[in-house]
């Protein structure tokens, strides 16, 4: 007869299907519950590790600077000339007052010798003016001469008819006629002496018009004589000749340098620091440098403000003597100090600042298989370490190589 067949409820598909999707579920939760920060694994061989440590931080740049003479002189054309002979040459020593160089210049010479020949003729004319008065005055000194004679005459008949009017000796008329013979004369002297009183003082005032042409030409003969004295370049101070750019027979123009003079009685180094230290540097900041396994120090003397191709210029003088054996021209590597030493947490410099900026860092964890991305903050800087101002401590480690191809990353495995 037939049995009936009790339908099994657990089959073991039904539990493999269960199971299935319990393992899916729980997979499911896990990626969404669990460790969902990126990872790559790492070879520690490819990486550098630093540690944070607390030290001592100066902030300073390194910067190339060139040893130069301590003054330098420029020979700059006065008056404009032909080259026409050369006493000195290029790199020898000289004194002050040597001449280095002969120009000419037919214009000037012309001048020169046309002002001559004007204060010659001014000298002619002022002596010849001087004796046609000198002539004048002996004529009007004649003639008071004779004028006071003939008043001496008048004055004593008129004294004579006066006395002898009373007498009836002489007549009315001649007494009257005396009189008036004697007040003309009288008069005449007068006005004599005071033409004659005129005469020297318009004299006098011509002589000093005609000194002081003289004077003024004389002084614009002066001024000719300097202007042909600058056609000879002579030496300013006591140095050596560089950088003599004139050749026989070349023609130079005003203000077109020709050369310069260096004091080699001491040195400075020119150095260029780029722009964005600009705020930063000032006269007086130090700075070092190693010359034949010795530390010298430098200090700054003057900035030039101007701005050039990302850079701006200073001059830097030796505190103490310069180093024996330096040479003009060489090149020195300087170590700016921009602040003073203090205490600081500092990473050492590494190619992971190309691509964080300084905002975060991979930090190893203390079983040192792990390195995570933490954020920092960082200050100042030098040629070998970073400030550290917020999210690191002394003690740990960071790695502070390249970050190329970690940007998106948050977790390094490391392995040996």
């Amino acid at each position: 007869m037939d049995r009936v067949i009790v339908k099994k409820k657990w089959t073991t598909q039904r539990i493999l299907t269960i199971v299935g999707s319990a393992v899916l579920v729980i997979f499911v939760i896990y990626q969404l519950l669990g460790d969902t920060k990126s990872k790559l694994n790492v070879e520690t061989e490819k990486i550098s590790i630093s540690n944070v440590q607390k030290g001592a931080f100066q902030e300073f740049i390194a910067i190339d600077g060139a040893v130069q003479p301590i003054k330098t002189y420029y020979l700059d054309i006065i008056e404009s000339g032909t080259v026409v002979k050369k006493f000195v040459e290029d790199g020898r020593p000289v004194e002050k007052g040597d001449t280095i160089l002969k120009l000419t210049n037919t214009t000037l010479q012309l001048d020169f010798m046309n002002r001559e020949s004007q204060l010659l003729d001014l000298m002619n004319q002022r002596q010849t003016t001087e004796v046609n008065m000198r002539q004048d005055e002996i004529r009007n000194l004649n003639s008071i001469a004779d004028i006071d004679y003939q008043l001496k005459l008048a004055e004593r008949v008129y004294e004579r008819n006066k006395q002898l009017i009373g007498t009836n000796m002489v007549s009315q008329e001649d007494f009257k006629q005396s009189k008036d013979n004697y007040e003309y004369q009288k008069k005449r002297y007068e006005l004599a002496q005071r033409g004659l009183s005129q005469d020297i003082k318009l004299r006098e005032q011509r002589i000093k018009q005609l000194d002081e042409s003289v004077n003024r030409m004389r002084k614009n003969i002066s001024l000719s004589q300097s202007t042909l004295d600058n056609l000879y370049i002579v030496s300013p101070t006591d140095g050596q000749l560089s950088q003599l750019r004139a050749e026989i027979g070349e023609a130079k123009q005003v203000g077109e340098n020709i050369g310069q003079i260096d004091d080699l009685t001491g040195f400075k180094v020119r150095a260029g620091i780029d722009e964005h230290y600009i705020s930063k540097v000032y006269p007086g900041l130090n700075g070092e440098f190693e010359f034949n396994n010795k530390t010298y120090q430098l200090a700054i003397k003057k900035i030039y403000a101007e701005v050039q191709q990302g850079e701006f210029q200073v001059d830097m003088e030796f505190v103490g003597d310069a180093p024996k054996g330096i040479r003009r021209g060489q090149t020195l590597q300087i170590r700016l100090q921009l602040s003073d030493a203090s205490q600081a947490v500092l990473i050492p410099r590494g190619g992971f600042y190309q691509t964080t900026g300084g905002n975060w860092i991979f930090v190893v964890n203390e079983s040192g298989g792990v390195a995570e991305r933490r954020n920092i903050k960082l200050g100042r800087q030098n040629p070998k370490f970073y400030e550290v101002l917020e999210g690191l401590k002394p003690g740990e480690k960071v790695i502070v190589s390249s970050y190329e191809g970690y940007e998106n990353i948050e977790k390094l495995v490391l392995r040996k």
